[in-house]
């Protein structure tokens, strides 16, 4: 390949030179150039290898459907691994190196490895590796494998995210995009147009055309300019790589800056597919050899910068758009030949011109340097240029779960039938001319204002990969696929259009079909007797092309990644003089004083008068409906439908492992009305619980979920003086014990907002939930910190809040348990022997695992040997045999509020049935001896909850 610059022409801007290197050689080009197109301008030929085979690679294309050459480029500190050189920005002082090649490109040591190509077909690692052991083959097989190598030093920026909601999303720039953009931003729509070239203008940048009764690149800089008066956001460089649920369209933009790539989340009311077609590769033997190059993809370098690709080029082509092709060729300056396999070709003046003929091969060994047609005529030439149709890109349609239709006058799957909400036009709707594809935009937008085209035409005819030919003819040139490989297959029954892909590897990773795919499918047909279309199609699946991690990361990260959540209170805790700690992902008060020591202070304050605490993280979902409480029964361990209105009741949650997931209190506000208010750490699990087995399991009943935990602030009033403290703040509300009797809730007021109160007990004394919405919690929290005072009580910590529940033996999940205990453990057997109704865990709890008497079980331990606190963590032992045994493990442990001495839970093996036993305890070396009791140490018959 002799390509070279040409002195004029093309969108560089010759007066800004730059340089980069390429493999350690210097690289010169202008501001405006590709990556690609620099290197092509330089005149070297081999950029790269292939995946497999190692055989020497040259460009092909000249964007995202690039399957040949990649490399790793560093800039500065930044480091990117595996660009496609088609895609990126020649910038001044880059460093490329060709990707996976060892030295480089030109001389890598493992070109040999073609030399056995013919030992290593499509499938031979299955085959081959496996005796004696596949583990002696796989680290090198590992170390060779891949496409570029990541240096884990250089990470990178990460990328900006920006969510964005709008009425038209349109997906892609080229002539029939920017109509449809302009039509619909002329018709009052809000209008995004996306795309992933440069700069919008698709083939007008290097086709010529004429648009109402314009030049065509006159026609692009007005709409431009309309465009801009209208308000469109156009975004360059932005790839539209995934088509999501509920119409969420994920971009890739790049930045010619050096920036990290922003993703963007676009929900748009309408998604508009403009996105062309991609022209084929055609087969012939050898076709995989630098020069051969897509046609389309040397009129892009000709025509934007102003790259010649060969002084002898010869253009190949079974449709209409190669004299095209040949005829620019021709004007600058090369010498052309014409091979057209449509036998009506009409001659071209100054072109030798081949009608009715093919390319059976090319001639050369590390770079093209002739063709020999079928007729056996023999060609010089130092640039191929082929053309084998095109393929619509409808990636997008099919990810949205578009079917589609064969045509055979294009030679092309098109959509087939429609989707909502995604109209597809232009190219990707196999209307590859202008005139075609104006035409149709009136009726596919429902709108008028489409411009109007010189009249052409597109014809083609079939040219496809023939079974048995003689030579090595690439299907697939990015996973080095030949059609002998498709004919093993076939051979060996993979004839199933995803078997063929997974077995071969054909259309997978980043080609996604692009280049490859048709002639696949064509050839497999041919090979079992079947048309194309009953062949048919493989899955096409995100992202059309590789989305950077750092742009997927966004600015997770640290605090970010799991962002700290904050109280409504804040303000009123740290005015306190709150000591503040994160707990389940929540910043919340440890204890009001100025060191621990208050937080016993806290705990004994409570017990004596009363103790104001923000239960605001506590789970607040409400599960509404006619068939919540179907629901319900199946999510909880507990029977919940007999519940009544107003009603509350305590309950576990389980895995489908029967393990304890959550516990909490579940509250029936009516009929069809409940909240599931469950621990502050496991609020988005739970609900996310919820959401799934409402799909799953029960995705035609009328259930209704709604997370409304971070809308509303609740406020907990404990101990002896909580119902005076209620009714002293001013609280309007119903609190004699006989209208309001502790596991219930009611309705009241504070002034003149509602308040839901809720009577249970995190402490094992009287104890009120007050719940309000968040941004009235302030009032609510001076009024009763005023009436806590003025009864000697005031506001505790989390901290003080966790011994009074554990001298009552209330659990934390996740403290007090573990990832083995089920519910019988902590002491609640009945509903599995009771309940009737199917629930989630029930079929793990009747496995013998589950039902192992020799469990551990959760108990209370007071200390036998005068020593304090219990250690966390000491295990209890077995000193029956030779060696010590752990039989569990102290989980809780701390200081007597209103129980005299030290308080502890444990999980012990069997410890239902020890109570009164002493046992030994181990912990860091330092032995100590403890008595098993009931979980519950203070007011274990419950006087104090009605006190």
């Amino acid at each position: 390949m002799t390509a070279r610059r040409l002195p004029l022409g093309g969108e560089i801007e010759r007066a800004r030179p730059l340089r980069f290197t390429f493999d350690g050689k210097v690289i010169e080009g202008f501001v405006g150039d590709t990556l690609a197109s620099a290197l092509l301008a330089s005149g070297r030929q081999v950029l790269g290898r292939s995946f497999k085979y190692r055989r020497p690679r040259g460009l092909f294309g000249a964007g995202v459907e690039e399957p040949n050459i990649c490399a790793d480029v560093t800039e500065g500190a930044a480091f990117r691994p595996n660009q496609r050189v088609t895609t990126e920005p020649a910038r001044d002082g880059l460093v490329l190196r060709s990707a996976s090649t060892a030295p480089d490109a030109e001389r890598d040591r493992t070109g040999f490895i073609d030399l056995f190509a013919r030992f290593i077909p499509s499938g031979f690692y299955y085959k081959t590796f496996m005796f004696p052991d596949w583990h002696l083959f796989e680290p090198r097989i590992r170390a060779m494998a891949g496409l570029g190598r990541v240096d884990p030093a250089k990470t990178g920026p990460v990328g900006d995210q920006v969510n964005h909601f709008c009425d038209a999303l349109v997906i892609g720039a080229g002539p029939v995009g920017l109509a449809a953009a302009r039509m619909l931003a002329g018709a009052g729509k809000s209008v995004v147009l996306a795309d992933d070239g440069s700069r919008p203008g698709g083939s007008l940048l290097y086709r010529e055309a004429e648009i109402d009764g314009m030049p065509g690149a006159d026609w692009l800089a007005e709409t431009l300019a309309q465009l801009a008066g209208l308000g469109v956001t156009i975004l360059p460089r932005t790839t539209a790589f995934g088509l999501y649920d509920h119409g969420l369209v994920a971009l890739n933009q790049r930045h010619e800056d050096g920036r990290a790539d922003t993703l963007w989340r676009v929900r748009p009311e309408r998604i508009v597919l403009a996105a062309g077609a991609i022209e084929r590769p055609l087969p012939f033997s050898m076709n995989d050899l630098p020069g051969i190059m897509s046609a389309q993809a040397g009129l892009s370098y000709l025509r934007r910068q102003a790259v010649l690709p060969g002084a002898n080029i010869v253009v190949a082509a079974n449709n209409s758009t190669g004299a095209g092709v040949a005829r620019a060729m021709a004007e600058a300056g090369a010498r052309v030949t014409l091979v057209d396999r449509r036998p009506d070709t009409a001659p071209l003046s100054g072109i030798a011109c081949h009608a009715g003929r093919s390319i059976d091969r090319a001639l050369g060994r590390k770079a093209v340097q002739g063709v020999v047609l079928d007729d056996g005529t023999e060609i010089t030439c130092d640039c191929l240029l082929v053309s084998g149709g095109f393929t619509p890109t409808i990636h997008l349609y099919a990810q949205a779960k578009g079917r589609l239709a064969w045509d055979e006058t294009r030679l092309a799957f098109l959509p087939g039938d429609p989707v909502p909400g995604l109209t597809v036009i232009g190219g990707a709707a196999g209307q590859f001319t202008l005139g075609e594809a104006f035409a149709t935009l009136p009726a596919a937008l429902g709108l008028e204002g489409a411009p109007t085209a010189a009249p052409s035409s597109y014809a083609i005819t079939p040219a496809w990969p023939e079974p048995g030919r003689k030579g090595r003819i690439w299907i697939d040139y990015q996973h080095d696929v030949t059609a002998k490989d498709v004919e093993l297959a076939a051979r060996e029954n993979f004839t199933s259009v995803e078997h063929l892909k997974r077995y071969t590897t054909l259309g997978m990773a980043t080609d996604q079909g692009k280049t490859s795919n048709l002639n696949g499918l064509a050839l497999m047909g041919a090979l079992t007797g079947r048309e194309i279309p009953e062949v048919g199609t493989t899955t096409y699946r995100p992202p059309f092309t590789p989305v950077p991690y750092t742009s997927l990361a966004g600015l997770r990260g640290g605090e970010r990644m799991n962002p700290l959540r904050r109280l409504a209170l804040e303000g009123r805790h740290r005015a306190l003089g709150a000591a503040m700690g994160e707990y389940g992902g929540w910043l919340r008060p440890v204890h009001y004083g100025e060191d621990d020591a208050a937080i016993l202070a806290e705990a004994k304050m409570a017990r004596a008068t009363v103790g104001l605490f923000d239960a605001s993280p506590l789970g607040k979902i409400e599960v509404i409906g006619p068939d919540a409480a179907d629901f319900l029964d199946f999510i909880y361990y507990n029977t919940v439908s007999t519940l009544k209105p107003g009603g509350c009741r305590y309950g576990f949650i389980l895995a489908e492992s029967g393990v304890v997931y959550d516990d909490g209190v579940l509250v029936r506000l009516d009929e069809h009305r409940f909240v599931v208010s469950c621990s502050s750490s496991h609020v988005a699990g739970v609900h996310a619980m919820l959401e799934e087995w409402r799909q799953d399991r029960f995705p035609a009943r009328r259930i209704f979920i709604h997370n409304a935990t971070a809308g509303t602030a609740t406020i907990t009033v404990t101990g002896p003086e909580a119902r005076a403290a209620i009714r002293a703040a001013g609280i309007a509300a119903d609190l004699d014990d006989a209208a309001f009797p502790h596991m219930t809730t009611r309705p009241g007021r504070h002034g003149d907002t509602p308040l839901r109160l809720t009577r249970v007990s995190f402490t094992g004394d009287r104890s009120y939930e007050l719940s309000i919405r968040q941004d009235l919690a302030p009032g609510l929290w001076d009024a009763l910190d005023g009436a806590a005072r003025a009864l000697g009580g005031g506001p505790i910590g989390i901290e003080a809040v966790m011994i009074l529940r554990a001298e009552k033996g209330y659990i934390v999940i996740g403290k007090d348990s573990d990832g083995m205990t089920r519910p019988m453990d902590l002491g609640l057997a009945g509903p599995l022997r009771s309940k009737k109704a199917e629930f989630i865990g029930k079929r793990s709890l009747l496995q013998e695992e589950a039902q192992r008497p020799d469990r551990n079980q959760l108990v209370g331990l007071q200390p036998a040997d005068g020593g304090g606190l219990l250690p966390v963590g000491a295990h209890g032992l077995d000193l029956s045999g030779a060696a010590p045994r752990s039989i569990g493990y102290v989980t809780s442990s701390y200081p007597g509020a209103g129980h005299d001495g030290p308080v502890a839970l444990a999980l012990i093996e069997r410890g239902a049935s020890r109570h009164g036993e002493v046992i030994e305890l181990h912990h860091l070396g330092s032995r100590r001896r403890a008595r098993i009791t009931a979980p519950c140490a203070f007011d274990p018959k419950g006087d104090r909850l009605n006190g």
